[in-house]
């Protein structure tokens, strides 16, 4: 497996495994417009040149950040495909100087394992009011915040 910065070349792809997980409701959609306008923030894991996972760092001022967008496909997964991913998102939290990073998550059972800790998401602003406000979800929201100081 090999983590890298995410490509042009990938965009597709990264817009297939992330659509794929949110037509079964366990990630939120992205256009592919979207995918390229953000494309810095995602790093991609590859296996015989094949896209098999995805994530990505976004940035909320200076110290907090989210791994958004989090997707293995399904022969990646119980490999660390997932765990290498969230690896190098806080290494490139670490090195923009950033110290808190969260997720709102479905996997919050994976997310412990790497190390965070459930939050109420009321605690982090920041997110309500860039992205929750105008979510579909947001009056039933169902995700669990997590959060891990580096």
């Amino acid at each position: 497996m090999i983590l890298e910065k995410a490509r042009a070349a990938d965009a597709e792809e990264i817009y297939l495994l992330i659509n794929k997980y949110a037509q079964e409701g366990l990630l939120l959609p992205k256009t592919l417009s979207f995918i390229y306008e953000n494309l810095r923030q995602y790093i991609v894991a590859k296996e015989n040149g094949r896209l098999i996972g995805v994530g990505g760092l976004r940035l909320f001022g200076p110290d907090l950040a989210e791994i958004c967008s989090l997707a293995v496909e399904e022969g990646g997964r119980r490999r660390g495909v997932g765990r290498a991913i969230v690896a190098a998102l806080e290494e490139d939290a670490r090195f923009l100087g950033i110290h808190r990073v969260f997720a709102l998550t479905y996997q919050t059972v994976f997310f412990d394992k790497v190390g965070y800790h459930v939050l109420d998401r009321h605690l982090l602003p920041q997110k309500i009011w860039k992205d929750c406000l105008g979510c579909p979800k947001n009056a039933n929201c169902d995700e669990t915040a997590c959060i891990k100081e580096l």
